[in-house]
């Protein structure tokens, strides 16, 4: 049903869509001549508005008919309208002087906590990550693969079998010890220096990978933006896979985790988990310190900016624990890793 309001008769005409009207107005807080508007400047007759407008309602329905068929395996998505304002993707540039220099300091000290992972066959962090990330992943051979936040590179050495490999990095200084691990073992992968939210499009890959990357974001319009530059790098029908900190956990929990790490880590907060709470995570290697930020956003957050970025699947995958991880350590050990699971593990299909 249409309505075809007239405000000031002579100078614009204001088409509403009646259904879901109320809804779509209450979540954005706009004025109803905020949504479509002509002015007698366009020069369009009246018959010709009408038409359009109900073409426009047309694409609308349709719009949201395919959104709705999209094979999403989680309940809990929100399903009422978010905007996206440009003035609200934040001051990147502000930002990344302030992670670049972080990342950039604790270097070494990240590249030592990972070597010190690898070469660690009892370190339970190692056993949770990779035994899940590693199913969800499969077979790589034959595949090109872009890995996003590959820091110091320990993950995209591990795609050997691929076709193609490039590894992206906010931080230089995480690339240059990269770069140095692909000269003393050439393996044919390219690193390359850039941030997820400036990305564009380097090429098309069958597979996207991100090992703790998302839970980076600090609003919903930052996530959406990395979203969008990870679709945009994919092959039709391509797939991305990520590794993520499971957000939800209650902070009560947080000292749980630690026995998991081999290295001295803590992780606190300042407040509840709202959209933007940020959760400093510390970690704690032979007396050398090194700290970094997450954000909390919610599933559904993360949800609605797969949609949005064009994503057809959606599929959140439970953390488990290999047979042998817990015939090492026993059952009991993982009971707080599986009541609150440490990770969370996504999948998107283009």
């Amino acid at each position: 049903m249409l309505m075809l309001q007239e405000t000031r008769r002579d100078k614009i005409f204001v088409c509403l869509t009646i259904p879901g009207y109320t809804t779509y107005h209450s979540q954005t807080g706009k004025l109803p001549e905020e949504y479509i508007a002509l002015t007698d400047g366009d020069n369009i007759p009246i018959d010709e508005f009408i038409a359009l407008s109900v073409f426009l309602l047309i694409g609308v329905r349709f719009k949201e008919m395919c959104t709705s068929y999209n094979n999403i395996s989680e309940s809990n998505i929100e399903e009422k309208p978010m905007t996206i304002s440009e003035n609200n993707l934040g001051n990147s540039k502000q930002e990344k002087q302030t992670i670049i220099p972080a990342y950039d300091n604790f270097a070494h000290l990240y590249h030592k906590f990972r070597q010190h992972s690898e070469n660690a066959e009892n370190d339970p962090f190692k056993q949770i990550t990779e035994y899940t990330f590693f199913n969800v992943l499969g077979d790589v051979a034959n595949k090109s693969i872009l890995d996003l936040a590959c820091g110091t590179g320990n993950f995209t050495r591990r795609f050997r079998s691929a076709s193609k490999v490039v590894g992206v990095d906010i931080s230089e200084k995480m690339i240059e010890i990269a770069r140095q691990e692909e000269a003393r073992e050439p393996l044919g992968i390219e690193y390359l220096v850039g941030d997820v939210l400036e990305l564009g499009e380097i090429d098309q890959f069958d597979i996207v990978t991100a090992g703790f990357l998302l839970h980076y974001s600090q609003t919903k319009e930052q996530l959406l933006k990395m979203c969008q530059n990870i679709y945009a790098n994919m092959k039709p029908q391509g797939r991305f896979v990520t590794l993520n900190a499971n957000l939800d956990i209650p902070p009560e929990i947080y000292p749980k985790h630690e026995k998991y790490s081999l290295l001295p880590f803590t992780k606190s907060i300042s407040g509840s988990l709202q959209e933007g709470t940020p959760i400093t995570v510390t970690f704690d290697i032979d007396g050398e310190q090194f700290s970094f930020d997450i954000y909390y956003l919610s599933k559904s957050t993360y949800n609605w900016a797969f949609q949005e970025a064009g994503f057809r699947e959606i599929h959140w995958h439970k953390e488990t624990i290999s047979p042998q991880s817990i015939e090492q350590f026993g059952e009991e050990f993982w009971r707080d890793a599986l009541d609150y699971p440490i990770y969370v593990y996504i999948e998107c299909v283009k």
